[in-house]
């Protein structure tokens, strides 16, 4: 028999009936042949009341100590809570069901609490199990250190989790469901004509997923990539058997027959843009800034460097994320005598706006139509990034549902499938 991984995010363990939902949906494919495994998060904003607990019980400031062990004691057991009533509920339907914790299977993680990394899960006790017929439910985001203390992933991470298992157990897909119905060339929200895709390609919607698509989290797609695991993404909201053809496939590159140019519109709000005015041209100027900002953990994404008509002096631009903006623009302040810049400044009313398609590699004129669908709509672009696969630019935040819009039409994504 074949292994199947099912995973349920948060909204589809909500409360007792989509709990229900999910174990008709696990049983339809235990009764289609099929050994399952089951990943689930915790009950819709579970996390975020756990995480308010400990925040109560920390500091005098009101937050939790950083990487501290108890706090993943406490966060993790949301998913606890939902794989044991997931697993009561398809044995009151007649189905030989059992919970196994993070610390059972078990999936090691590294030390890093709040924030661990998968290391490996010893499939010997999972693949018994699925092997005598049972159903396998595994909670998400939580894991165990060789020392044996409880660890969590980070926020996303029982994605992470549905995929390293289906890894673990040679699972022939791994079938994330949520409260979409797969993945769509941009948000529906903003485009009531995006599309949802048939299939996407890993690097496609893993670049989708690091530029604001929600559906799937990052460091998931990085796993499923890295070890050549099918996802399907789908939704939770129906019944067995219905919307048959509903879901994403993300695969190989390889298994998609009919490619597009450009296959989504990614966008996020979620930036900051960070400028040195008169800061030295010179060699180990440009290390000393982004080391500091290292040093304190801030990823930065755009970056852009333009000579003054002098060319001793160079004006330097990148972007971080909105909530890190205030800490960055702290550590160049405090090294602006060391750095050597004039001025400082901040703008946090920008978004980044990104096509994303692997036909890029191979058509020209993909930028010349993005440039010029947001000229025709009066929108200036400050910043311009690419990598093979991709392009982003960052705008005004004012325009950002405004150029969605245009890229959508400029592609022709709402022809997809038509």
């Amino acid at each position: 028999m074949t292994r199947l991984v099912m995973k349920f995010g948060g909204t589809s363990m909500a409360d007792l009936e989509r709990i229900r939902r999910a174990a008709r949906l696990v049983a339809a494919e235990v009764d289609a042949g099929h050994n399952v495994a089951v990943v689930v998060s915790a009950m819709s904003g579970k996390t975020n009341e756990l995480v308010a607990w400990t925040d109560g019980a920390g500091k005098p400031t009101g937050k939790a100590i950083e990487g501290d062990d108890e706090y993943d004691v406490v966060v993790a057991s949301g998913e606890q809570v939902t794989a044991g009533l997931l697993s009561m509920v398809l044995r009151n339907m007649g189905y030989d069901a059992i919970s196994m914790m993070g610390w059972q299977v078990p999936i090691i993680t590294s030390d890093i609490h709040g924030k661990a990394r998968i290391l490996d899960i010893p499939p010997a006790k999972l693949e018994t199990a699925l092997d005598a017929g049972q159903i396998v439910v595994v909670p998400g985001f939580q894991g165990v250190t060789e020392s044996g203390r409880i660890t969590t992933l980070g926020r996303g991470g029982s994605d992470t989790s549905a995929v390293a298992v289906a890894a673990a157990v040679k699972a022939i897909r791994c079938d994330i469901y949520t409260d979409v119905d797969g993945v769509y060339t941009t948000d529906p929200r903003v485009e009531s004509k995006a599309r949802r895709l048939k299939k996407i390609s890993f690097e496609e919607m893993l670049e989708m997923a690091s530029l604001g698509a929600k559906v799937l989290q990052t460091r998931s797609v990085e796993l499923a990539m890295g070890q050549r695991m099918p996802v399907r993404v789908l939704s939770s909201f129906v019944e067995p058997g219905e919307n048959i053809d509903q879901g994403t496939i993300v695969c190989d590159e390889d298994e998609i027959v009919e490619k597009h140019i450009i296959s989504g519109v990614a966008f996020s709000r979620d930036e900051a843009k960070i400028t040195l005015l008169g800061l030295p041209n010179k060699v180990g100027v440009s290390a000393a800034v982004f080391s500091k900002l290292a040093a304190a953990n801030i990823n930065v994404d755009m970056i852009v460097q333009s000579e003054k008509r002098s060319g001793d002096y160079a004006n330097q631009l990148f972007t971080v994320g909105r909530r890190d903006a205030q800490a960055a623009a702290d550590i160049m302040n405090a090294a602006k005598d060391e750095l050597g810049y004039d001025t400082l400044k901040v703008d946090e009313n920008v978004a980044k706006v990104s096509i994303v398609g692997v036909g890029m590699r191979s058509h020209t004129g993909v930028a010349e139509t993005m440039f010029r669908a947001l000229s025709d709509k009066g929108i200036n672009i400050q910043v311009i990034s690419t990598s093979e696969i991709k392009i982003s630019v960052l705008i005004d935040e004012a325009y950002t549902e405004l150029a969605v819009r245009a890229l959508h039409a400029a592609y022709g994504l709402d022809k997809i499938g038509v």
